[in-house]
């Protein structure tokens, strides 16, 4: 029987109400189940909430003494995953169906990576901050099935992705990608010159947690960066980023960059006033990470 290790880093948040939730459901897979959570150097007020939660049957709980990364804390999660399938989980997760596990059991055997997508609450938050975040995981990130089916490696975010333990063995995150973002774009790479097949389904794990818009800025320009090492090593294949990558080659070609870049430069201040409004413009945040990624690439 096909065992599940259901893996989930922690940092900064209370999980138990995911917790509960997917331990609810271990019954609808058919094997042993386990919840791993590993606490990558939260605050010792977050640590007190979680740690009850390692005398719950079926979860595994541990704590690392300092903060490692989005790459790196799952790379052990998966190392010490105990079954044959592992699914990742982020802790910002909700569980929006009692049938979550029951579909990913049902589809077992179809390939040895299953995604099953993301989704955003339908209303905007109330919070004019959290506003950003929202937008652009609405329109950006709740992908539909078709879509994902459309371009299996494109857009193979981590949350909510189910696989063979070997695989992502095979295929550790990169953990030279420091900070935020696009370990999974390598990821999706990496799986697709294998020739691993990649199924989808319509399996969503809700996002909740918003960050701020200004945390979500630091960490949308921590992600360029990543972009930008992945660029320079020449080992970007066709996921996510690459349309924005596209166009700053397109640039670079055309000789145009470097005023492409000045003119940005001059229009940045407006961009992160109305991403940081009430009613913010992905075009702006588009706009904003082009002049991010040509300022990785100065004097072309």
């Amino acid at each position: 029987m096909a065992g599940l290790s259901i893996l989930i880093p922690v940092f900064n948040r209370e999980v138990a109400h995911v917790v509960h939730a997917l331990s609810a459901q271990a019954p609808a897979w058919p094997g042993p189940v386990e919840i791993r959570l590993l606490d990558d150097g939260s605050a010792e007020e977050v640590r007190v909430q979680n740690r009850p939660l390692g005398a719950l049957p079926g979860v595994v709980y541990q704590e690392l003494a300092t903060n490692v990364g989005r790459a790196a804390i799952r790379n052990r999660l998966v190392a010490s995953a105990k079954y044959e399938w592992v699914l990742l989980l982020d802790n910002t997760s909700q569980v929006p169906s009692s049938y979550y596990l029951a579909r990913y059991a049902a589809a077992l055997g179809q390939a040895p990576v299953v995604v099953g997508g993301v989704c955003y609450a339908i209303q905007a938050p109330a919070a004019p901050a959290q506003r950003l975040r929202w937008l652009y995981g609405r329109q950006r990130e709740a992908r539909s099935l078709a879509q994902r089916r459309a371009t299996p490696f494109n857009q193979l975010l981590v949350n909510n992705l189910l696989a063979q333990k070997a695989v992502l063995q095979a295929f550790p995150l990169d953990e030279c990608l420091r900070g935020y973002g696009h370990e999974d774009t390598k990821l999706g790479w990496q799986l697709a010159a294998a020739g691993l097949s990649v199924q989808h389904l319509d399996n969503p794990i809700v996002h909740a947690g918003l960050d701020t818009a200004t945390a979500f800025l630091e960490k949308s320009e921590q992600a360029v960066r990543n972009l930008a090492h992945l660029l320079r090593e020449g080992n970007l294949g066709a996921g996510a980023g690459s349309q924005l990558a596209r166009v700053a080659q397109r640039l670079q070609r055309a000789g145009l960059a470097a005023g492409a870049r000045a003119v940005l430069a001059l229009g940045e201040p407006l961009l992160r006033r109305n991403l940081l409004s009430n009613r913010p413009s992905l075009r702006a945040l588009d706009a904003l990470k082009l002049l991010w990624l040509l300022r990785q690439q100065p004097g072309r």
